[in-house]
């Protein structure tokens, strides 16, 4: 387990993919949202039904399935997603991060926007409308 989130919004962004090249074009189960000047931060987030995230002894990390292969998750996007489940909203999710991880950074809430914001254009989550 982390002893702290880690605050670097690029060590986030930063998951390994295996397996297909273009996983947006292969999954066009989401829904789209328009980012230009921010979404709102109260919808909650599923992951994308094509995904599941389980811990994996072999890598020794969480990863992401999907049909063609999968994404090594450093530990800050997997507590994260752990935290995506269609009934936390970013809010909730940053609320739940500083609870778990006092010690976390000032910009804990840009951080995990970037990232989410970054997993939606992925289509590992999807916003409920």
């Amino acid at each position: 387990m982390m002893s702290k989130l880690e605050s670097q919004t690029q060590h986030h962004l930063d998951a390994d993919s295996v397996g297909a090249d273009n996983v947006e074009g292969n999954i066009e189960n989401s829904s789209s949202h328009n980012n230009e000047g921010g979404r709102k931060r109260d919808k909650t987030a599923s992951l994308n039904p094509l995904f599941r995230m389980q811990y994996e002894n072999a890598q020794g990390c969480y990863v992401l399935l999907f049909p063609e292969g999968m994404i090594k998750l450093n530990p800050s996007a997997a507590e994260i997603l752990k935290r995506v489940d269609g009934r936390n909203t970013e809010d909730a999710i940053c609320a739940e991060l500083r609870q778990a991880f006092p010690d976390a950074p000032e910009d804990l809430e840009e951080d995990v926007h970037a990232f989410l914001l970054h997993a939606e254009q992925k289509k590992w989550i999807r916003y409920d409308e």
